[in-house]
């Protein structure tokens, strides 16, 4: 499937903004999961590539206002091309992180026994599998991102960004960061290094999933093999998944994040259209 992505960003200030510096996980990387054609970045300064340790392509740039200029608006355009492939099983290069990395505790992501327990119970096949000293089966941990969907109801407006799994658990309710934190949150309680996913989904009739979360969960450490899951779909992502970004949680990798001087107050409008190429 090709497919063409519109993201654009704008912050607006309601008094003249002094300083930024923005951050962005905004270019996908090219895998076995999709071949990224075409892509670029439009911002107001200039945009240098940052070093990033776990395979994304980081970027930033910086804004500074000059005595003579009011500024009230700091846009972001990203367009671009991707052909994805539907692939769900890849393996990580060896200059990637360890795949013990991510099992350590993140803000968003801690790992908890309660966690662990329910998930043992949701899914009695994952302790048949660790008693054989076996990891989990790529029908294990579907089934266990479809227990977690169930668990945490999807719902608008219910959380927020800084929201933690933890959180999401006891209310059972968010969006798809917090399936996704809640999924990552549960693979780590029982032992099973898992990252959190920013990307894109293109659905013609689910317009507010193009910004999208999912899982990414290691099958086997020694030959560093992993899954990538949409909890929020209870499926293995396919064809209509993108993906920007791969960390910890997604305090590591958000699609933009700055620091500013002045400004006042900021409110921020987020547009994204995902379209079929033709």
């Amino acid at each position: 499937m090709k497919l063409v992505i519109h993201h654009n960003t704008r912050y607006r200030y309601t008094q003249p903004l002094l300083y930024t510096v923005q951050t962005l996980h905004l270019w996908p990387v090219s895998s076995v999961c999709q071949t990224v054609e075409f892509w670029q970045i439009d911002t107001p300064g200039t945009l240098h590539a940052q070093p990033d340790s776990e395979g994304n392509r980081v970027h930033s740039y910086s804004l500074v206002a000059t005595a003579d200029q009011d500024v009230r608006e700091n846009a972001i355009a990203a367009l671009g091309t991707v052909h994805t492939h539907g692939a769900f099983e890849f393996t990580d290069p060896v200059q990637m992180p360890h795949p013990a990395f991510y099992l350590r505790s993140t803000p968003l992501a801690e790992p908890h026994p309660r966690m662990a327990m329910w998930a043992l119970q949701a899914v009695p096949a994952l302790v048949a599998a660790r008693a054989r000293g076996e990891g989990p089966s790529v029908a294990d941990l579907v089934a266990l991102a479809s227990a977690v969907a169930d668990k945490v109801q999807y719902r608008t407006g219910s959380t927020g960004v800084d929201t933690t799994a933890l959180e999401a658990f006891d209310w059972e309710l968010g969006v798809c960061q917090d399936q996704a934190h809640v999924m990552v949150a549960v693979c780590r309680s029982i032992g099973l290094p898992a990252r959190y996913v920013s990307g894109y989904f293109y659905a013609a009739n689910e317009p507010d999933l193009a910004s999208h979360a999912w899982a990414d969960v290691c099958l086997d450490v020694a030959t560093r093999r992993w899954i990538s899951l949409d909890v929020t779909h209870r499926c293995p992502t396919d064809e209509r998944h993108i993906r920007l970004a791969a960390a910890t949680d997604y305090t590591a990798c958000p699609p933009v994040k700055g620091v500013r001087r002045g400004g006042g107050e900021e409110s921020m409008d987020v547009d994204i259209r995902i379209g079929l190429w033709t």
